[in-house]
């Protein structure tokens, strides 16, 4: 769950026109996370575009502009801000942070950007081997939960025969591994674990199903 601490002093921030922003280049991502409204309610997000300063966010509840929003993002760990605007399935959010907070994830988001060009959905980086554990579950993010078979596996992520073919970027838990849908082919789709994993042994103990 995500939290905030209530006895932090919040300094009141004066509005600031357009021309005060500060400017950023957004980068294209592709970065799932968490985030919660001003009334505590979460929702799982996909943020497209971001920069050190402000953040495009693919949301199931968009809030109201000026409503804060903490969100906690894969390989980004927390930002906040403000809603500065609605879109069509989600928001625009502002960023506050330190200085030296905008420069690391400057970085991070260089590394991000690259790694998405770099990557190609079908990457053969790591060994892709068929597993001793074949058959496994696939629990979308609205609870759903679908009865897979594994085609192949690597430690970047698998290829599964599925009955659903879930949109692309959807968040998905194979087995007991956070994951998000890369590709479609006709048998199922292809996803790619939020975190590389480090043994082939340890990928193939986390394919039981819970």
């Amino acid at each position: 769950m995500l939290t905030d601490n209530p006895s932090a002093p919040r300094l009141s921030r004066p509005a600031r026109t357009y021309a005060q922003m500060p400017r950023f280049q957004r980068v294209k991502v592709s970065v799932l996370g968490r985030y919660m409204l001003s009334d505590r309610r979460e929702f799982p997000c996909q943020v497209l575009e971001m920069s050190p300063g402000d953040a495009v966010v693919v949301a199931p509840v968009a809030g109201a502009v000026e409503e804060r929003v903490i969100a906690y993002l894969d390989h980004l760990g927390r930002i906040e801000g403000e809603i500065t605007s609605l879109i069509d399935g989600g928001f625009r959010m502002d960023i506050t942070a330190s200085p030296r907070k905008r420069d690391k994830m400057a970085a991070q988001l260089t590394w991000l950007a690259n790694k998405d060009l770099l990557n190609l959905p079908e990457d053969r980086r790591h060994e892709r081997v068929v597993p001793d554990i074949r058959h496994s579950t696939v629990v979308l993010d609205d609870g759903r939960r679908y009865n897979c078979k594994i085609i192949d596996i690597s430690l970047s992520g698998a290829a599964v025969e599925l009955a659903v073919r879930p949109a692309l970027g959807t968040p998905v838990t194979l087995g007991r591994m956070r994951a998000r849908v890369i590709r479609h082919f006709a048998e199922g789709v292809g996803v790619e674990f939020v975190s590389a994993q480090e043994m082939l042994s340890v990928v193939q103990q986390n394919l039981r199903m819970n």
